[in-house]
């Protein structure tokens, strides 16, 4: 296991234990920067074989070499840009999944743009359906092209990363703010959807302030010292992928306030 993550481990609030994801197939996107990248070298150092998608393959190497450095298990690098998705090139990862693992056990939707910080009325409407494009349709189309894999898993579990903007509408945060929106409610019809079936589970995060690109991005005068890590976090994103939430679903989760269900 990680430095990084041996040193967090000390400070989270609720136990995790180990190879509490073995022999678990996971996918992250934006798995090669920031959470995404803490997320997927977390699960793999709990026992999960990661799917590693995002865009720069440069990145995804870093994170796969780290994964194999420190693991024992199966990682793939899957390069894909989700501003331009294809049903076709999704059918082909959905495939790829199911030669090389035979199931899908857990879908993190990490992946995210921000976009402008600006009023609506000036906002400019090229990245306004980029950021949609990203942050809502993409998680919509890959969900659903996954699904068949994720029945084919006792205990599946779909995780959608949302916002304190998602939940609360905040001035000037635009494109984003609403994405989340429609990201809470995506999970709530497929939570609804599912439910009956019992196999499929699906809740909303909201990891809060965390040092990452993106949080610099959004407040570039903020001290990224003074903030928690992506490691601080993972007993939430390892509760949630792991077999420790069977039977939670339809729920929203935020690191700051959490507790087990």
């Amino acid at each position: 296991m990680y430095t990084e993550l041996q040193q967090a481990r000390l400070k989270w609030l609720h136990p995790i234990p180990d190879k509490l994801l073995d022999g678990l197939t996971i996918l992250v996107t934006g798995a090669g920067s920031g959470i995404g990248a803490t997320a997927a070298r977390c699960f793999a150092s709990f026992g999960a074989d990661v799917v590693l998608l995002g865009r720069s393959k440069d990145k995804l190497d870093c994170v796969f070499d780290q994964i194999r450095a420190d693991t024992n298990t199966d990682p793939v690098i899957v390069p894909y840009d989700l501003a331009n998705y294809a049903d076709g090139a999704l059918v082909q990862l959905r495939e790829m999944i199911l030669d090389h693992y035979g199931r899908l056990d857990g879908l993190l939707h990490n992946a995210g743009l921000l976009g402008d910080k600006t009023p609506l009325e000036h906002y400019n409407m090229d990245t306004w359906n980029k950021v949609m494009q990203i942050n809502v349709s993409a998680c919509q189309a890959l969900t659903s092209t996954m699904l068949p894999l994720l029945r084919k898993s006792k205990a599946s579990s779909v995780v959608f990363t949302s916002s304190s903007v998602g939940r609360k509408g905040r001035a000037y945060w635009g494109a984003y703010a609403v994405s989340k929106f429609a990201v809470e409610g995506l999970a709530q019809v497929l939570a609804d959807e599912t439910e009956h079936a019992g196999i499929i589970r699906v809740n909303t995060l909201n990891p809060g302030a965390t040092r990452t690109p993106m949080r610099a991005a959004a407040y570039p005068i903020e001290d990224p010292d003074s903030l928690e890590t992506a490691e601080d976090k993972m007993d939430l994103y390892l509760y949630l992928m792991g077999p420790l939430s069977r039977g939670v679903t339809g729920k929203q989760f935020s690191c700051s306030d959490w507790q087990p269900v």
